[in-house]
């Protein structure tokens, strides 16, 4: 079966908890025509690069999805029905990774802290500073 990496961006007026059912929705809309989520990620509240529908973030949530073509039409027209989906975007893929993806990673690494901000012995000596 075709593999797919499937990314929505939800109104950022719902909550965390209508975006988790939204994202239950359009799984058991792929799951019911055949096709199985391999992951889903909920990325989290963030700007948009650009006001959607008066919107200036939204809720970003992706799916790696192994499915025949017809469960992808029905998702995406599912989504296209539904007033608190402002995106979508569906690709096709060779494979899919099994890390968590580089937007969890970058936000996990900024959580805890570590900002590598490298060995600074580069700098030279400012002088004596009055």
């Amino acid at each position: 079966m075709p593999l797919y990496e499937h990314i929505f961006v939800a109104r950022q007026d719902i909550s965390p908890a209508q975006v988790e059912g939204l994202t239950e929705t359009l799984a058991k809309v792929v799951t019911d025509h055949g096709g199985k989520i391999a992951k889903s990620e909920y990325w989290g509240l963030r700007n948009l690069q650009y006001k959607i529908r008066k919107n200036r973030k939204g809720h970003y949530s992706l799916f790696n999805i192994e499915a025949p073509a017809d469960a992808i039409f029905e998702l995406e027209r599912q989504e296209k029905l539904n007033d608190d989906i402002l995106r979508a975007l569906t690709v096709r893929v060779e494979e899919h990774d099994e890390e968590p993806s580089p937007v969890l990673s970058r936000r996990d690494r900024n959580d805890r802290g570590d900002r590598d901000r490298g060995d600074r012995g580069d700098r030279r000596d400012r002088g004596d500073r009055r």
